[in-house]
């Protein structure tokens, strides 16, 4: 940004480009929330096809943790972005490979017809975009890292970006529900492909990004990235994201138990998902307003009480309406929480190595989550045999509140590096947009 022009000029082009990258940000997170395998417009009617081949619970789950595996080797994506730039470019080109993989691996499902019980197939197949969708995200949020982090907005726009996830989502829940109880994956997986396809446009007209040599930056990069990974900061903040998310209680295992004990129909637990989705959007453009006036670490206390609050609500569930009103409460608490801890990795990751830091540190939070996916679905089919399904269900949620809980052992910690975690002081549309420039 040009510092001879006048304050309040920095101060209105500033506005711009927040406007600007919150626009861009929610638009490729929209489409990554309709695209994404394991939680997009395709994860019900996936789940779906396979109850209608008659595969159990636990192979279910298990299915549905390894579809979610891509996440968990998001490093590798960020290392890639980081040191190997394509044709100099270290996110734009990633993000035109990525979303074009994505692209034409949806549209490969959308066009091949795959006999009952193909679940080796299917499995690879959807792979594909489980990939190309992970490896997009870790550039979209080294972009946000990079352009965010100087600004001290990344609370912000990670709110936009959630936003826009979250109204995908709402879209997806209505329309998975429906596709789901008529059977029509196929149709699904086209709608996945056309979005994907938009994703790569944004990218190729709307992402600028300078050129720069390999070898100039290749040094400077690693002397950075060796700095981060030693950084008690980012060790403190990964192992808190790890135990967090290391939740047995899952969507599987939620999916399950309200389809098959409660009997709900396909429709309506797609509906629910749009529910949650709209509580989330809230909490969104909640956070928005206060995560830079509310000291980081009452909002990492805030954090651990709203996730055991967001798994015990479900102790509640005993109906449809129980259920629409336990999903509103869920929808804002969890997504509260999860943007507190989104926020706090992106304020320890340093801009020159956003791809693999955040990357690594997302995965961790992945590692946790695919890994308590697989452990919930085997000791809720375990448990359902040999206590019945509601006893089985109410035994995980506790076992889920308390791993959560957990994380109060690692506050002192995040306490004594705290000064890592502050953003830049100043007006985030002018003064820090000034130190960014």
């Amino acid at each position: 940004m040009n510092r001879t022009l006048p304050k309040n000029e920095r101060e209105a082009v500033g506005r711009r480009e927040t406007v600007g990258l919150g626009l861009l940000f929610g638009a490729m997170y929209f489409i990554q929330g309709i695209g994404e395998p394991s939680e997009g417009l395709i994860a019900q009617p996936v789940l779906s096809l396979l109850k209608s081949w008659e595969f159990g619970d636990a192979q279910i789950a298990r299915f549905a943790a390894l579809i979610s595996l891509p996440w968990a080797i998001k490093p590798l994506y960020g290392l890639l972005s980081d040191f190997l730039p394509l044709a100099g470019y270290r996110r734009k080109g990633y993000l035109l490979l990525t979303s074009g993989a994505a692209t034409a691996g949806l549209a490969v499902l959308t066009l091949v017809d795959l006999p009952t019980g193909a679940l080796s197939a299917l499995l690879l197949l959807l792979l594909v975009p489980a990939v190309g969708i992970a490896f997009c995200d870790v550039v979209i949020d080294a972009l946000m890292v990079e352009k965010g982090q100087p600004r001290g907005i990344t609370g912000l726009l990670q709110s936009i970006q959630w936003a826009a996830m979250y109204a995908a989502m709402i879209l997806t829940g209505c329309l998975g529900g429906y596709l789901s109880g008529r059977h029509l994956q196929r149709w699904a997986f086209g709608i996945c492909a056309a979005a994907c396809g938009v994703s790569f446009l944004l990218a190729l007209l709307l992402v600028k990004e300078e050129p720069r040599p390999i070898a100039g930056s290749f040094r400077h990069t690693a002397k950075s990235l060796g700095k981060t990974l030693r950084s008690p900061a980012v060790l403190c903040v990964g192992s808190f994201l790890f135990l967090w998310n290391f939740n047995p209680f899952s969507t599987a295992v939620l999916y399950l138990y309200q389809t098959e004990h409660l009997g709900f129909s396909e429709q309506f637990y797609g509906n629910t998902v749009a529910i949650l989705a709209a509580a989330s959007i809230a909490a969104c453009i909640s956070y928005g307003f206060y995560c830079r006036r509310v000291p980081f670490h009452h909002l990492v206390h805030w954090s651990i009480v709203l996730g055991i609050l967001a798994t015990i609500a479900y102790w509640a569930v005993w109906d449809a309406a129980s259920a629409v009103i336990v999903t509103l409460a869920v929808g804002f608490t969890y997504m509260t929480a999860s943007l507190i801890q989104l926020d706090l990795a992106a304020r320890v990751c340093s801009p020159e190595t956003a791809g693999t830091a955040f990357a690594l540190l997302m995965a961790l939070q992945n590692i946790g989550m695919s890994s308590s996916i697989a452990v919930g679905g085997w000791l809720y089919g375990a448990g359902a045999e040999q206590w019945g399904a509601r006893t089985s269900f109410n035994l995980l949620v506790g076992i889920g509140a308390l791993t959560t809980a957990g994380c109060w052992l690692l506050v002192p910690w995040l306490r004594r590096q705290a000064a890592a975690f502050s953003p830049p002081r100043g007006d985030a549309a002018g003064d820090a947009a000034e130190n960014a420039g």
